[in-house]
Formats: C-alpha cells, sequence, structure tokens
C-alpha cells in the first residue's frame, strides 16, 4: 500500500508541476516559480482537500534535490574562474553578506522575533539565487554582457561563502552560543577541509572518471558519478559537516575533469526532476494564514532585500574599481533570494531552532523578489540614466577620478609580474601547509581506531602516540620540503628587492644570503609548533617527539631527492588535470 501511495504523490507532483510550468513559462515567469505554486496547489494548506498522502517521503525526495542542485552548481564552478573574476566578487560577496545578515537580525529583533529567528532570517536574505538569476539573464539575452560575468563572479564567491554559513548556524543551533573563536575555529577548520578535498580530489577524481570514460558506456559512467557523490556526502556527513557541502565539494572536484560536458548531459534530466521535487516541496509547507498573519514583515523584508542587496553589490563592483552603470547593474541583478534561502530556512526547521512561520516568510520573499528580477536587471540601464542626470558634477568627476586613480595604482610591468610571483608562490605554500595540517588532523581523528588495531604489538600509549604522529611527519614530508623550497625563493626574491648595494655596500651578497636563510628556518620553526598544538591529542612525550622528529629529520637528508621528485609529480598531475580541464571546456 504504502508502494502504492508513493507512486500515487509522485504522479499528482509531476502532473500538476508540468501543467503549471508549461503555464508559467507561456507567461514568461521563472519555471521555478511554477514548482512552488503547483506545491502550494496540491499542498495540505489548500482547500478543499490534500492530494498528498506521504509527506515524509516527498521530503526525502526534496533532500536528494538539494543534494543534486548544490552537486551541479558545484560542476558550473571552476577554481580558474575563481581566479578570473578579480577583486569585484569578493568585496561585493563580502559586502552584501555582512550587511544583510546584519539588516535581516535587525529586522527580526525589530518585529520581536527570537535571537535564532533573527540569525536565521538574516543568513536567509544574504545569498542570491544563482538558479534564478542564470535562468533570468538567460532569457534576456544579456548573459555575455560584461555586468553578467560580473554577477557571476559574485555568486561563486557567495556560494563558497555561504556553504560556510550553514557550517557556522550548525553549530551555533548545536551550542546556542557564538564565541569569535569558535567562528574562526571553524571558517579555519572548513578551509582546511575543503583545501585538502579539492587538491586531493582533483589529483584522484578526474583520473577515476576519463578511466571509466574509456569504456564508452553511459550507465557505467553515470553509475560511477553518482555513486562518487552520495560517498563524498556520506564522508563529509561523517565528519560532521553539512551534506550540502559534500555535494558542492565533489561537483567541484568534476568540474575539473575532461568529461564534465558528459556529466553534466547526463546528471541534467536527474538534477530537473529531483530539484522540482524540492520546490514542489517547498510549495507544501506554504500556509496561507501564515502569509496573511505575518504580510507586513514580508512586505518589509522583500524591501530590505532588493535596497540592500541593490546597495551592497553595487557599492561593492564601484570599490573594485566599475564604473557607476555597470555597478547599478550588478547590484540589481542580484537583488533577490532563492534556493540557498531554502536550503538555510529548512536547516533552521531541521535543528528544531527556528519558529514555523519564518519558512513560508522566506518562500514568499522570494517568490516576489523572483518575480521582481527580470524587471529590476532590465531597469538598470533607464535608473543609471537617470540618476547620472540628477547627480551633481563635482560629485560625478570625484566618482571618475576614483576610478582613474585605482586604475594607476596597479602595479604595471615588472611591479605586476613580482606581485603575480609572491602570490603564487604564497598559494603554493598555503596549499602545502594545508596538506600537512590535514594529514595531522586526520591521524588525531583516527587515533583511537589505529591505537585499538595496535594494541595487539604495542600497549604502551606514548609509543602508540609516537608511531601516529611519526607517521603523519613522514608522510607530511614532501610537502612540508615544499613548503620549505618555495619559502627560500620568496626570501631570496625579496632579499634581492629590499637589500640594495647603495644600504649594505660590499655586504649586500652576505646580507642577502643571511636572509634567504634565516626566513624559511623560521618558518619551519613556527610551523612545527603550530603542527605540535594542533596535534596536541597525539603528542607523545618529548623524549619520543625528539626521536621522531631526528628520525624524520634523517629521512628527509637521505631521501630528499626523492621526496622532491615524489612532490613535482603530483604538482605536474595536479596542473595537467587543471590544463587539460581548460582544453577541453574551451575557455
Amino acid at each position: 500500500m504504502h508502494a502504492i501511495s508513493f507512486i500515487q504523490d509522485l504522479a499528482v507532483i509531476m502532473l500538476i508541476a508540468g501543467v503549471v510550468t508549461i503555464l508559467f513559462h507561456r507567461l514568461k515567469q521563472p519555471v521555478v516559480l511554477g514548482y512552488i505554486v503547483a506545491g502550494f496547489i496540491i499542498g495540505p494548506h489548500t482547500p478543499p482537500f490534500g492530494l498528498i498522502h506521504d509527506e515524509e517521503t516527498i521530503k526525502i525526495l526534496a533532500e536528494l534535490g538539494v543534494i543534486f542542485l548544490m552537486f551541479c552548481l558545484g560542476l558550473e564552478f571552476s577554481l580558474r574562474k575563481l581566479f578570473k573574476v578579480g577583486a569585484t566578487a569578493f568585496i561585493a560577496a563580502f559586502l552584501e553578506i555582512i550587511l544583510m545578515i546584519w539588516i535581516g537580525y535587525e529586522i527580526g529583533r525589530w518585529f520581536d522575533w527570537s535571537t535564532m529567528d533573527s540569525l536565521f532570517l538574516g543568513a536567509i536574505l544574504a545569498i542570491s539565487s544563482t538558479t534564478i538569476i542564470v535562468k533570468a539573464l538567460n532569457d534576456l539575452k544579456m548573459k555575455n554582457q560584461r555586468f553578467a560575468q560580473l554577477i557571476f563572479g559574485v555568486l561563486i564567491v557567495e556560494d563558497i561563502l555561504g556553504i560556510g554559513i550553514i557550517a557556522l548556524l550548525s553549530g551555533i543551533a548545536v551550542s546556542g552560543t557564538v564565541s569569535s573563536g569558535e567562528v574562526f575555529s571553524t571558517v579555519g577548520k572548513l578551509s582546511l577541509f575543503m583545501v585538502v578535498a579539492l587538491v586531493i580530489g582533483i589529483l584522484l577524481v578526474p583520473r577515476l572518471l576519463a578511466y571509466v570514460a574509456r569504456f564508452e558506456s553511459n550507465e557505467m559512467l553515470l553509475v560511477t558519478v553518482l555513486g562518487l557523490c552520495f560517498g563524498f556526502c556520506l564522508l563529509v556527513v561523517k565528519l560532521e559537516y553539512s551534506m550540502v557541502l559534500g555535494a558542492f565539494l565533489i561537483g567541484a572536484i568534476m568540474a575539473e575533469s575532461r568529461q564534465l560536458l558528459k556529466i553534466e548531459r547526463l546528471i541534467e534530466p536527474i538534477r530537473d526532476m529531483f530539484s522540482a521535487i524540492f520546490f514542489v516541496a517547498i510549495g507544501l509547507m506554504i500556509d496561507p494564514s501564515i502569509l496573511v498573519a505575518y504580510a507586513w514583515p514580508i512586505v518589509v523584508i522583500t524591501i530590505a532585500v532588493v535596497l540592500g542587496k541593490m546597495l551592497s553589490c553595487g557599492m561593492g563592483a564601484f570599490i573594485a574599481g566599475n564604473d557607476g552603470r555597470t555597478s547599478l547593474r550588478v547590484g540589481m541583478g542580484l537583488s533577490q533570494i532563492g534556493e540557498f534561502s531554502f536550503i538555510i530556512a529548512a536547516l533552521g526547521m531541521t535543528l528544531q531552532v527556528t519558529s514555523d512561520f519564518l519558512y513560508p516568510v522566506a518562500v514568499a520573499v522570494s517568490a516576489i523578489t523572483t518575480l521582481l528580477t527580470p524587471y529590476l536587471i532590465r531597469g538598470a540601464d533607464p535608473l543609471s540614466g537617470k540618476l547620472a542626470a540628477v547627480v551633481p558634477t563635482r560629485v560625478a568627476r570625484v566618482f571618475g577620478l576614483y576610478g582613474e586613480w585605482l586604475r594607476n595604482i596597479q602595479p604595471q610591468g615588472e611591479g605586476a609580474m613580482l606581485a603575480s610571483m609572491i602570490r603564487r608562490i604564497l598559494l603554493q605554500v598555503g596549499v602545502n601547509l594545508a596538506l600537512v595540517v590535514g594529514i595531522f588532523f586526520s591521524g588525531g581523528y583516527f587515533a583511537e581506531p589505529i591505537g585499538e588495531y595496535l594494541n595487539a604489538w604495542l600497549n604502551d600509549v606514548s609509543w602508540q602516540k609516537a608511531l601516529i604522529w611519526g607517521a603523519a611527519l613522514l608522510l607530511s614530508l614532501p610537502f612540508l620540503i615544499a613548503a620549505y623550497r618555495k619559502l627560500k625563493a620568496l626570501s631570496m626574491l625579496l632579499a634581492e628587492m629590499g637589500v640594495k648595494p647603495e644600504m649594505a655596500g660590499r655586504h649586500t651578497q652576505r646580507v642577502r644570503r643571511v636572509i634567504a636563510e634565516v626566513i624559511p628556518l623560521l618558518s619551519l620553526v613556527v610551523i612545527f609548533v603550530l603542527l605540535t598544538a594542533l596535534s596536541a591529542s597525539i603528542l607523545p612525550t618529548n623524549e619520543l617527539l625528539l626521536l621522531v622528529i631526528l628520525v624524520a629529520a634523517a629521512t628527509a637528508a637521505v631521501l630528499w631527492r626523492w621526496l622532491i621528485r615524489v612532490h613535482t609529480r603530483m604538482q605536474v598531475a595536479l596542473l595537467e588535470t587543471l590544463d587539460n580541464h581548460q582544453d577541453s571546456s574551451g575557455h
């Protein structure tokens, strides 16, 4: 009987969703809105009778919809795209998220909502909707314009920060409080996990997919992709992070594969089906009585979303050096909330820390701002023209001078090349150290099962810790050596730039040599102190720690060239994967 009622529910959802979305397509309205309306029509709150019998199963399918939405968002994400979007995306996204969280929180407190409701409202308002914006820009045939490219950049940064917000909110909801130390710890661990997962994933997953693709079987490739997606989501959940993070990360890893276009084509129908169920499930939860009771907050929040995002994103784009017209178009293009907001609202309900009214309020605001999106994008140009006519000449001249000043202070020629080189070295050092910290964290995480396994041969806990810590240090050697060599190159570069012959005279070369040797060694000491602090749970006694460090130093001295070769091969493999993806995707 359960199977029959489930099939009946699925039939009702798909039939009503099909009819409503065709109608919305004819009316040139976003299809996403059609799904929400379809859910509202068949929902338990809409008379004369409820058409859905098994809401729990539909909610489980809706969870799959979230996974596929975030997985496909990850597939559209590219590390190279993120580096190309530059300052505009980062400044606009940071400004928007900080301002919108503050506005949402203040609105919640103004309406006398609880602290958790207000905090979640701020987070709900912080992230714009990728699905709705991409659809609107496609429909308006503006996807290739410069402001649209800037919008996509902001959306990429927003999605990454949104994942961080979800992780933070989960921690706050469980503990009930938030301290600055806890925030930095959560963000730090999340960033570390993302870097390690991306580097290891990009080294392994594209090669596995390339091997499977050789069999030229779509079925085999699809099953492998789904297996990796769900398997990685499970791993992330086991590590106490959000399933949404896992779906996004594995998508971003597969985005670097040569099979990307094929994967997108295979996964698209599955994503469309489950994301349709997700948006219909949102519609099922809309209670008209709540919407009537909270009509005034919905109006206030909608105005706050449109004006707040227009101001924050527009200001961010302008601060980054874009002209007024482009900045306004970026701000107006991002003035809505969507799928991420539903995920955050659903998180509050799942953790049982928010009130029942918050979800339908978020859906109502999303529906109104979704309807406004195409009109706001179209109205940006006429509005910028009117504002340009109103702005006093002196103010316009100051804005123009600001843009010119920004362009002038950017390093040119040799300076730009040096800045680029320093940035690249620091990035490589950062990635290597992230992998080292990841290895030590893994050692701490698996210390208990490893200790139980070692008990058969070794009962002494100190020796067990020494073995685990020593193994982590030996595994880290290729990355530590690589970091040391990069730091040495950086210190030589800085010594060359900083110590001039007119300052040091005949001692110039000697001073440069000392600086080039001292900086990397001091950096290594700092790194070891940090590692001992981070791996306190598996740290052996001082005598055993000294023994482990001596063994590691001897191993490094004997196998120095081999360890450098191992790291170089990994680095080449990583860069090859990224370059292959770039060639195959035709960027």
